[in-house]
């Protein structure tokens, strides 16, 4: 694996990089985007396989985590539109036509947002918990009290309160979210300090409470990303070959009785028993596996 850095409009952002040189690999590169609060460690285990294949794999550091920096001046949004404005950039940077992209939570909300509003730049798209675009206008709509209860992190991070709390507590939420959405997952304290250590990072906190306040309309976003929000707001459907991995055990997001109807192309649902929210590391081999059939059309 090496560490490069790879500067966009907004960003320094850090990549692993593992598999083939650029130009040798034997189908199309994987982008795999991790999700909060966990870092690129979720893919250790996949990584290997997909180079193994003749892959070129790109594990990026999303904004806030690890070694990626924002720039001075540009705003610390969590918010869609820049996880998936980053995603594209990073693309471009990188003279990335098209590649196969893969994540959960944030992660996954980026691939899927690349996915739906540039299909010529996705050659397939791995997406965990299904469709991932964020529905903004309707945030205010109540869930049903089962389903809001799971989504306390949310609400306290609504308040400074919950912002003080992630800064002074950031390890111990994690590890409380990991057990809760991840009931069966047995990780290890070295597993769980891997990617705490990536929390550290100086936007982290910033980025984190804006995503979350974003997401119900209570903050305003980025205003270079207005566009890209413009075009989200619509629901846009995803039109590339897609396979929804979804962990039956996931304590945040349990798997629906269906498939979202936005997913309008080649599609495969596919539910891990006793697997929860962070499916790339719970479950490699199967992750691995979806991008596998992506590249062979086997969808």
């Amino acid at each position: 694996m090496a560490l490069r850095f790879v500067e966009t409009p907004q960003a320094i952002i850090a990549v692993e990089e593992h598999g083939p040189a650029p130009g040798a690999s034997l189908g199309p590169p994987a982008i795999l985007l991790h999700g909060f609060p966990y870092s690129p460690r979720a893919y250790d285990a996949v990584a290997p396989i997909l180079a193994g294949a003749g892959h070129r794999v790109l594990v990026p550091h999303l904004r806030g985590y690890g070694r990626t920096r924002l720039k001075p001046g540009v705003m610390r949004s969590g918010a869609q539109g820049a996880l998936g404005a980053d995603l594209l950039a990073l693309m471009d940077a990188l003279s990335i036509p098209s590649a196969l992209l893969a994540g959960y939570d944030w992660g996954g909300r980026a691939a899927c947002i690349v996915a739906a509003l540039h299909p010529e730049r996705c050659a397939g798209l791995v997406t965990c918990t299904g469709y991932n675009i964020q529905d903004i206008a309707r945030s205010t709509e109540p869930a049903s009290p089962d389903r809001e209860m799971r989504h306390w992190y949310q609400y306290y991070l609504h308040g400074e309160r919950g912002a003080l709390g992630l800064a002074k507590y950031r390890a111990e939420m994690g590890r409380l979210l990991w057990k809760l959405w991840s009931p069966d997952w047995s990780f290890t304290d070295a597993e769980f300090a891997e990617s705490a250590a990536d929390w550290e990072n100086e936007d982290y906190v910033s980025v984190v409470v804006q995503s979350y306040r974003h997401r119900f309309g209570l903050v305003p976003g980025d205003p270079a990303h207005a566009g890209i929000e413009a075009a989200l707001a619509a629901q846009p459907d995803i039109t590339v070959p897609s396979i929804d991995l979804h962990g039956g055990s996931d304590g945040v997001n349990p798997p629906p009785e269906a498939g979202s109807p936005r997913f309008t192309g080649p599609f495969a649902r596919r539910i891990l028993p006793r697997i929860g929210h962070n499916v790339p590391q719970e479950a490699p081999a199967a992750f691995a596996e979806a991008l596998l059939d992506l590249a062979a059309a086997r969808v």
